[in-house]
């Protein structure tokens, strides 16, 4: 079968899940095309075929498979442009490119467009058979981001992700554009903003949730321990290698490899990782054998990524490589209206962990914890809830619990007395506190309806009565 190379390997094993999944090969040479086809439905697929991308629509129509394997290079419409034509048709479509050595790169900026990932000619059938299994499997990610979305319009949560401000929405969008593919992400954001769980949620959405998730803080390792850590290394590689050692990259293999400070590398292992990216192979520290993995990497940085390569920090190279997608988090401080959702998670996290029975946070803390800027975003804010919630002594968690600089905010943000004369009439009262609550909210007249236990339209009806503002 021209273009393709034959591993060997039995034809007739089926890939998970495989029976009856439909699949459309579009290559332009003629002999490829029949073998590519006739190779796929050994393995239990449906298979149908066509000689270029405008063939290929037409069959997609009538055909309607779940996977489509294109040729990058084709006359009439090339898989750049059909597969801008599926994305529009239908998203859920898997798409995996075929390219030749010279255009990978065009391939690359296919899959930041949408494709599932590539492979280059000679094709490895070992590989697209893994491939075709995982675009499967694509599917059971794709309903199950779907219960995610009914659960986040629901409960204002993402799996184990909670926020429902704007910036979060618009963080869980990208991680559903992210989930389903092979594709590297950077996610950049502020110590504490929860890179890690991201990176967890991606691989719990892929169809790789099954697999490894190795994950390594590499401003934490020394930096002649860095590359042992990752690669792996023989035996006698270095002083005190007593023994062969695999890395990250081996411990992640059909899962995701997830690195967290990435720009805390030195040039050279940056340089070894790029080339992992790219071969999809290495060498152990010491070692002369290649060694193949089936890795997805998810790497972090608390840096401006682009700040980081302007300063050398970072290699541009690498940054385009592992920016496929990018996630940027924000800071606890720029989305506090999640603060309510996030203390109430904690708080019955902490009740289960610790035999709790804590309500809620009582209106002067919560003020307190609004007014406090959370430098260390929300894994300061878990602690914070995890201590206030083992020490409070009944339902509610009092500015008593919380630490002596966040209980000194309450009493700073405590709302002003109201001082109510003998002989002052009841109505006289009633504007008085709620011209006294409107200034303390800010005219917030929301929060102020809160506040008084009224409705916002009676707020507003006593507001027109009394003339106190417009």
């Amino acid at each position: 079968m021209p273009e393709a190379e034959h591993t060997g390997e039995p034809a007739n094993v089926t890939p998970p899940k495989a029976a009856g999944e439909r699949v459309l090969i579009v290559e332009d040479d003629s002999a490829t095309r029949a073998g590519l086809t006739e190779l796929v439905r050994t393995w239990g697929f449906v298979a149908e075929s066509a000689e270029d991308g405008e063939e290929a629509l037409l069959k997609v129509t009538a055909f309607r498979p779940a996977i489509v394997v294109t040729d990058l290079v084709m006359p009439r419409m090339d898989g750049h442009a059909l597969l801008t034509r599926l994305r529009e048709q239908d998203p859920d479509i898997t798409v995996v490119l075929l390219t030749a050595q010279g255009s990978v790169e065009s391939a690359v900026e296919a899959i930041k467009a949408g494709a599932y990932d590539y492979l280059t000619k000679p094709v490895d059938t070992r590989r697209l058979r893994v491939l075709l299994g995982k675009a499967v499997e694509r599917q059971d990610t794709l309903r199950e981001v779907k219960t995610l979305r009914r659960q986040l319009r629901a409960q204002g949560a993402f799996g184990r992700m909670i926020g429902n401000s704007p910036s979060m929405r618009k963080v869980y969008r990208v991680i559903e554009q992210a989930a389903p593919t092979a594709a590297s992400v950077l996610v950049s954001g502020d110590s504490g903003t929860g890179k890690e769980l991201v990176a967890q949620t991606i691989h719990q959405l892929s169809p790789r949730g099954a697999g490894p998730f190795i994950a390594i803080n590499c401003a934490a390792i020394p930096e002649t321990l860095l590359e042992s850590e990752i690669f792996g290394h023989e035996k006698g590689a270095f002083t005190g290698a007593s023994e062969r050692r695999q890395g990250c990259f081996e411990l992640a293999d059909r899962g995701t490899l997830f690195l967290d400070e990435v720009a805390e590398m030195t040039p050279t292992t940056q340089v070894k990782l790029l080339r992992v990216l790219q071969e999809r192979s290495f060498r152990r520290l010491g070692g002369r054998q290649e060694q193949q993995v089936d890795v997805r990497v998810i790497a972090a940085t608390n840096q401006d990524p682009a700040e980081a390569v302007r300063t050398g920090k970072l290699r541009e190279d690498l940054f385009y490589r592992l920016n496929v997608f990018a996630i940027e988090l924000p800071r606890l401080r720029d989305r506090k209206d999640d603060l309510p959702l996030l203390i109430q998670a904690f708080i019955t996290e902490f009740n289960a962990r610790n035999g709790k029975a804590v309500a809620a946070v009582s209106q002067e803390a919560m003020r307190a914890l609004e007014a406090h800027q959370w430098p260390g975003n929300i894994r300061e804010l878990r602690n914070v809830i995890e201590r206030a919630t083992i020490l409070a002594e009944g339902q509610f968690i009092e500015p008593k619990h919380l630490p002596a600089d966040l209980a000194r905010k309450a009493d700073e943000t405590a709302p002003p007395a109201l001082s109510i004369a003998p002989g002052t009439t009841v109505e006289e009262a009633e504007r008085r506190l709620i011209e006294l609550t409107l200034e303390h909210t800010g005219d917030n007249k929301t929060r102020a309806a809160e506040i008084l236990g009224i409705s916002l339209k009676t707020l507003h009806n006593k507001l027109n009565r009394f003339k106190l503002r417009k």
